[in-house]
């Protein structure tokens, strides 16, 4: 009898979880690259790949391989094609799609452009790809989803804030393939040029009116829209605020589990069929029906959806069982999950890009883990809904807190309640009201009205549950490791029952409290110049004390960046409680965003250059008023109360200096030339000064007398990236440079951290550009 041959090694499966988790290995080890590598090591790494997945051993490295080669190469050419940076700030002549829905609001309309060919100063230029517009002037009413256009544009590459804790505006433009960003110009070339015959986005637009129409109260209205096709337009900042509270954005905007109630919509749809109809079972099995039903039902509505990512992933897994139902085959959840997770990195890897790939698939990974279902009953159910949503809250608490910096702590209540209502009464609703108003609009009316009554019904209960004490909380931007020890903690705590000391994995949770940096020490502070665009917010820390010197600018489309910039940036500091705030003066791009900061922080003191522009109560800023917090000392300069009126607004800027042992800091808001003459004598003789240039840098400021008297050390402008007003001035970086003063912008660089500790002079510590750098980065 021969010898038994040796046992071949094991072969995990190509397609499997594993493979999926190595692919999206790979494809994580790109995003976290400073820059890309050269395009001929991605084919050379693509090549080594594919040989590897048919040898058993190497199958999980050549994914690996694999994920990283495809993502390098599709971000390469997705970079490669933005607006050329020399061809920044011209006008171009663009012919191109709506694309989306157009967003119409007070001071502009905002869409998104399909480009089909663009020209500059009549030559052709090769840019192709979405571009996010604004139309400030009268919009035509014929600027409607679908329709096409040729309009004059001033263009540039999609650039963002870059601050501790704010959103990642770049990042997002490659993920959506956004190539530039712009505004329609004035001009006689601007035309309409027809509208396509048929459009999805068309017919969601006409929906969307066809609700608002037949629903009374608009904001009810508002909430329809967005159950119904996923249009979230008129829905505001407040609206946001409390789904954000209660955990819920995923209810609001389409999610996966809509678009499973759509799939079995049609699932039962074919079982009535058959019901109806018993000889069809003779023909066609219900089962292979079903499937094929599920699948288009789910596929029309998601379409009809708009089709974001938590709907890809629910249609893909959709399809694989329907797949296998028509093969024949059993597939487990978890091969399904990874099937789909496979088939959006194949199809665009930069999807792992959006918050909404992670938040999505590890949701769905951690209910498939820790769910066991029980009983077919309906108290076997109400149970697994319960654990659903506490698993889900617990599950994606660190991510949640990763990527925006907050978490809702009556999210698994709110939950319980939102998802079964929303899922199994306003969502069919809004589905046969939809399906009526295609039909059948004289039908459509009542069940929208009555899905109108429950959604209002549902927001009253949840806007409750916003005003509750401690009901949602903000985190300092946490650690990767923090992260990571979380996410794992999560899975220690919903491991089956039996294993021991399951709640010792809420000790991996404690990370997450920790700051990423300490505080200053006593004698010393550190100063935060955000990046706010063309405005000013300075966050001054020492040990114990927090101030906020000017919030940025809100504008009347409602984008506030006190709300955008100013209170992620100090939540991601842990910043826990605010001092005192300080209005420089009345002028937007310095108090647009007091009156969000206030509500968020309540400072018990205000003090303001010009109380009685703003909408925030405040004392007046006056020269002579000090304080020491924790060695460090705080005076104000200006404006002075003897002297006359100052001839502008801007003179009358509050101007606080800073002191520590080793150095100092002023902060002088926006005072021209003339105030300057006043100021520097008060600022005195003492350690090396650091400077937040005055008035962004505009040639009315800095003067040369004002730099000789005060011989600052560092200068910190704050401006916005080729802003309207070209600060800082060109004549001023000049007197600077003549100066000897070394200086840093916050359109190059970010917000930019100053540090003043022990005897050393000011220095920057941080710029947030180079501490963030990543290849998507401009």
């Amino acid at each position: 009898m021969g010898r038994k041959p040796p046992a071949s090694p094991r072969a995990l499966p190509l397609l499997g979880a594993a493979g999926a988790l190595a692919a999206v290995a790979g494809v994580l080890a790109v995003h976290a690259l400073p820059q890309l590598p050269p395009r001929w090591l991605d084919l050379v790494l693509g090549a080594i790949a594919v040989p590897l997945l048919w040898l058993p051993r190497a199958r999980l490295l050549g994914l690996c391989l694999l994920g990283f080669a495809w993502c390098a190469l599709r971000a390469d050419l997705a970079l490669d094609a933005r607006l050329p940076r020399a061809e920044e700030g011209h006008d171009f002549v663009v012919v191109g799609q709506v694309e989306g829905l157009p967003l119409r609001r007070e001071d502009a309309t905002r869409f998104a452009l399909r480009v089909e060919q663009a020209e500059r100063d009549g030559r052709r230029v090769p840019l192709a790809g979405l571009l996010r517009l604004s139309w400030y002037d009268e919009v035509p009413a014929q600027l409607r989803a679908c329709s096409r256009w040729r309009l004059r544009l001033r263009l540039k590459r999609p650039r963002g804030l870059v601050n501790p804790g704010g959103y990642d505006s770049e990042r997002q433009a490659l993920e959506r393939g956004v190539v530039a960003v712009g505004y329609v110009r004035d001009d006689a070339v601007n035309a309409a040029l027809g509208q396509r015959a048929w459009c999805v986005d068309a017919l969601r637009e006409r929906l969307a009116g066809d609700i608002a129409a037949r629903v009374p109260d608009a904001h009810d209205a508002a909430l329809l829209q967005a159950f119904a096709i996923g249009d979230t337009r008129g829905l505001d900042n407040e609206d946001w605020r409390v789904a954000r509270i209660n955990g819920i954005p995923h209810l609001i905007a389409i999610s996966g589990f809509h678009v499973g109630v759509a799939g079995l919509f049609g699932a039962a749809l074919a079982w009535l069929a058959w019901l109806l109809h018993p000889p069809l079972g003779l023909r066609v099995a219900l089962p292979q029906v079903q499937a094929l039903a599920t699948l288009a039902s789910a596929t029309a509505y998601g379409v009809l959806a708009g089709g974001s990512l938590p709907t890809l992933r629910t249609l893909l897994m959709i399809g694989v069982f329907a797949l296998t139902r028509l093969l024949r085959r059993n597939a487990s959840g978890a091969h399904t999950l990874a099937l789909a997770m496979l088939a959006i990195l194949v199809a665009d890897p930069l999807a792992t890009l959006a918050p909404g790939f992670w938040l999505s698939f590890v949701g769905v990974a951690f209910l498939m883990l820790c769910i066991v279902r029980g009983p077919r009953s309906l108290l076997g159910f109400l149970h697994e809904l319960s654990s659903g949503q506490i698993v889900m809250t617990v599950a994606l608490l660190p991510l949640g807190i990763w990527f925006f910096g907050e978490a809702s702590l009556v999210g698994a209540l709110s939950n319980l309640i939102a998802v079964p209502l929303v899922s199994f009464v306003i969502v069919p609703l809004c589905l046969a009201g939809t399906l009526a108003l295609l039909l059948v609009p004289a039908l459509a009316t009542p069940p929208l009205l009555l899905a109108a009554w429950f959604s209002h019904q549902q927001w009253r209960l949840l806007e409750w549950a916003a005003t509750w004490p401690a009901a949602h909380g903000y985190l300092p931007a946490p650690a990767p490791w923090a992260l990571l020890l979380a996410m794992l903690g999560a899975a220690w705590l919903f491991l089956p029952r039996g294993v021991p000391a399951r709640a010792l994995g809420l000790l991996l949770f404690l990370p997450l409290l920790l700051p990423v940096r300490p505080t200053p020490p006593p004698g010393g502070f550190e100063a935060v110049v955000l990046d706010v665009g063309q405005g000013l917010a300075v966050i001054v820390r020492t040990q114990r004390h927090t101030l906020l010197y000017d919030s940025g600018a809100r504008f009347a489309s409602g984008f506030d960046l006190g709300e955008a910039a100013v209170l992620p940036s100090l939540h991601a500091l842990g910043v826990r409680n605010l001092d005192l705030l300080i209005v420089s003066h009345g002028d937007n791009d310095h108090a647009g965003g007091a009156p969000a900061v206030v509500r968020a922080f309540a400072p018990p003191q205000v003090l303001a250059g010009e109380p009685d522009r703003g909408e925030v109560a405040a004392q007046p800023c006056r020269a002579g008023q000090g304080w020491n917090w924790d060695g460090v000392e705080f005076r104000m300069l200006g404006p002075s109360a003897d002297e006359p009126a100052a001839a502008s607004s801007n003179d009358r800027s509050c101007v606080l200096l800073v002191t520590a042992s080793g150095g100092r800091l002023l902060l002088p808001g926006d005072i021209g030339a003339g105030a300057e003459a006043g100021i520097a004598p008060r600022v005195g003789e003492g350690p090396a000064l650091a400077l937040v240039v005055p008035h962004h840098g505009s040639a009315g400021s800095s003067s040369a007398a004002f730099l000789a008297a005060l011989a600052p050390r560092l200068g910190l402008v704050s401006a916005g990236w080729r802003n309207r007003f070209h600060h800082p001035s060109p004549r001023t970086l000049a007197r600077y440079a003549a100066a000897g003063v070394s200086l840093s912008n916050t359109a190059q660089d970010g917000a930019i951290t100053l540090a003043l500790a022990g005897a050393g002079p000011p220095r920057i510590t941080r710029r947030e550009r180079e501490r963030q750098r990543r290849y998507w980065r401009e």
